[in-house]
């Protein structure tokens, strides 16, 4: 028996359509099987496709599965503040004024609903380890010997869903980075992380703090994410745990540019809170309507 559901596809961290990173955002998925919820994600083929469902834990607003076109992921970025925004376009009202609880693989993730209209989540807890020394080769390669600033370790960084963060010398220096697709997916599997995301620092009064770039390996290809939540998560925690080396500018927040050499205008705005790092943007629906299955 067919049946019909809301659907909506929103472009994340850009006010501007057509700029941002998309994702399909399916409601009323608790009757979906895990099969459906996959071929669904195939068939969009979106880096992720959402599915909301009734919460388990009594203080969630929601629950959120997100998956891929080839897996399920058990926290991403963009697909939080996109699933965010959709849900409260549509009427949904938050159990606590000015924000919600998103409950998904890690656990439970705030979301704050900013006076800007735009949203932010909270970075969830992460691990950090130095990449091994002799990993620090195959790393170069990657990079295609692209400038890297050598004297901060590249930091793998796991929140649920896990990034090698690597600073380049400059934001220019991380535009430059072309990377050697074999060595880049020898170094993913090695390091045990998703992808790599590098950045930059903007000279002063540049279009923002930094550059940052995601690159991954998909069935043997190279991809570039347009902007990416969950990397800029693991990049917050990192310099906060370096003690924030580019000083008083970002130790408070910061601005990300990202998405440049993908024709996006992707801008992330990350704000510590109680030293806790929030990840915002602005998301604008492209399409809204109904899906049947």
């Amino acid at each position: 028996m067919t049946q019909t559901r809301r659907f909506k596809q929103v472009d994340v961290f850009s006010s501007v359509p057509l700029k941002g990173n998309p994702l399909a955002v399916i409601f009323d998925a608790d009757s979906l099987s895990d099969e459906q919820m996959s071929a669904m994600a195939r068939w969009t083929n979106l880096s992720e496709t959402t599915f909301v469902l009734q919460p388990t834990d009594p203080t969630a607003d929601y629950r959120v599965r997100i998956f891929t076109p080839d897996t399920e992921f058990p926290f991403a970025g963009h697909p939080t503040l996109g699933t965010a925004h959709a849900l409260l376009e549509a009427g949904l009202q938050p159990k606590r004024p000015g924000f919600l609880i998103q409950q998904c693989g890690v656990g439970l993730v705030p979301v704050n609903m900013l006076d800007d209209g735009g949203l932010a989540f909270c970075a969830p807890p992460a691990s950090m380890n130095p990449l091994a020394v002799q990993h620090l080769p195959l790393l170069d390669k990657a990079l295609n010997y692209a400038k890297r600033q050598e004297d901060i370790a590249p930091m793998a960084v796991s929140m649920g869903l896990g990034w090698l963060v690597v600073r380049m010398q400059s934001a220019q220096a991380c535009l430059d980075v072309k990377a050697d697709a074999l060595a880049l997916e020898e170094l993913i599997h090695q390091a045990g992380v998703h992808g790599l995301a590098i950045y930059g620092c903007h000279e002063q009064g540049g279009p923002a703090d930094y550059e940052v770039r995601a690159l991954l390996v998909e069935q043997g290809v190279l991809t570039e994410d347009p902007v990416t939540g969950s990397a800029n998560a693991c990049l917050a925690r990192v310099l906060k745990m370096q003690g924030f080396p580019d000083g008083e500018k970002t130790e408070k927040g910061y601005q990300v540019r990202q998405g440049t050499l993908r024709q996006r205008e992707g801008r992330v705005a990350v704000e510590y809170i109680d030293g806790e790092p929030w990840i915002g943007g602005h998301t604008c629906t492209l399409i809204d309507g109904t899906l049947t299955l």
